[in-house]
């Protein structure tokens, strides 16, 4: 058996970022480290943890420098501070009874270092190095992190070293607003001037595709880097390849016709869940959205209730769909669609709805930003306003 744990601690080019295992010496980690300290490679070689020479740190330690080391230079940031902040770190783990006392002889720790090679402060570069490998060591015996934790934060993070976000809708409700004018130009007015907000989801409306092909969702991820994007394509065939295209647009979610052939639904499912964007399926003219979903061997993330446009002066919202749906597949999100305005607000949460989809009452006011906010004040905070970030 063996545990792993991680931490990321300081910044700058004295950043630390190591990666600990702690096992059995006589197990599959002992072996990893006898096969370690004789098959190091050039650049690569790693080396015991000691507290100074000739004074072993237990358990026995092997460091392992992940970045290449090409020089003196490089060699004496590894062979000195870090070599000693991760022997020291292990021992005060032991001191302090992060590891158990008792094992030290039948344990063996792993440590993968990160050095920067333009790294110039070999205080920091001790102390960060300390701090992250006895925070890794604490994180591997405690089995760190907890699964109410991970799920927590899998939505909601942002890799540090990442160059983009990952939108992901965790927390409804949300507004998205539908861009359905086909009139580039308009649109790109109508996005300069919506509030910046995570509870803001921008849909590429199926005119507007339809005019304008995958461009409009290329140009609308250029404008919106963060916000949640979904392209409207409202699929009725060659599923596989639309929402592939549509995911190298930039969309983090697709539209399938719930009128498409029960296979194209299940494949149009399939491929959006294997390359990682949110299905939505739309239940314009579907007569029993429940019965519908009962039949399919997979499940959207998305359900919309829609009137289309030229059904809203005539056609009402299904409103006793949204607690059938919500009452029988619990993690199932539900939109609605179809002259939403305001005071349509506490009817649509009250029923169950998680997004509410506004289209011209946004998109054809005078004031883009200020209809939108009419809706965000009753939605409620961005989702991470109050939020304080603790490890």
């Amino acid at each position: 058996m063996y545990l792993v744990g991680e931490a990321l601690v300081g910044e700058g080019a004295e950043l630390a970022h190591v990666d600990v295992i702690v096992g059995d010496l006589d197990g599959i980690v002992g072996s990893s480290l006898a096969l370690g300290m004789v098959r190091g490679r050039m650049g690569h070689a790693p080396l015991p943890g000691i507290i100074r020479p000739n004074l072993l740190v237990k358990p026995f330690t092997l460091m392992v420098p992940k970045v290449d080391l090409k020089s003196y230079s490089d060699l004496a940031r590894v062979y000195g501070p870090v070599q000693y902040a991760v022997a020291k770190a292990v021992a005060d783990a032991v001191e302090e009874g992060i590891i158990p006392s008792g094992d030290l002889d039948r344990l063996a720790v792993i440590c993968g270092v990160y050095v920067d090679p333009r790294a110039e402060d070999v205080k920091r570069l001790f102390h960060y190095n300390y701090s992250a490998v006895k925070l890794a060591l604490k994180r591997a015996i405690s089995q760190y992190p907890s699964l109410d934790k991970l799920f927590s934060e899998k939505d909601r993070s942002k890799h540090p070293l990442s160059r983009f976000r990952t939108p992901r809708l965790w927390m409804p409700p949300y507004l998205q607003v539908a861009l359905d004018n086909p009139d580039m130009e308009s649109i790109r007015r109508v996005v300069s001037q919506l509030p910046r907000s995570d509870r803001i989801i921008l849909e590429a409306g199926t005119p507007l595709i339809k005019r304008c092909g995958l461009d409009s969702v290329r140009e609308l991820r250029s404008m919106a880097k963060d916000n949640f994007l979904i392209a409207d394509l409202k699929t009725l065939d060659t599923g596989r390849v639309e929402v592939d295209e549509a995911m190298e647009a930039g969309a983090d979610g697709v539209v399938v016709s719930g009128l498409a052939p029960k296979d194209v639904i299940e494949e149009f499912i399939y491929e959006a869940e294997r390359i990682g964007v949110y299905p939505i399926l739309d239940m314009t003219d579907v007569p029993d959205p429940v019965e519908l979903l009962s039949g399919l061997k997979v499940l959207p993330r998305v359900v919309i209730l829609h009137r289309g446009i030229d059904q809203e002066a005539s056609t009402r919202i299904r409103w006793e769909f949204i607690r059938d749906l919500k009452a029988k597949f619990s993690r199932v999100l539900v939109a609605v669609a179809g002259r939403m305005t305001p005071e349509s607000i506490p009817v649509a949460l009250d029923s169950g709805a998680d997004i509410l989809i506004v289209g011209r009452y946004i998109t054809q006011a005078r004031d883009p930003r200020r209809a939108a906010l009419e809706f965000l004040s009753r939605i409620g905070l961005d989702m991470d306003q109050l939020r304080i970030h603790v490890e």
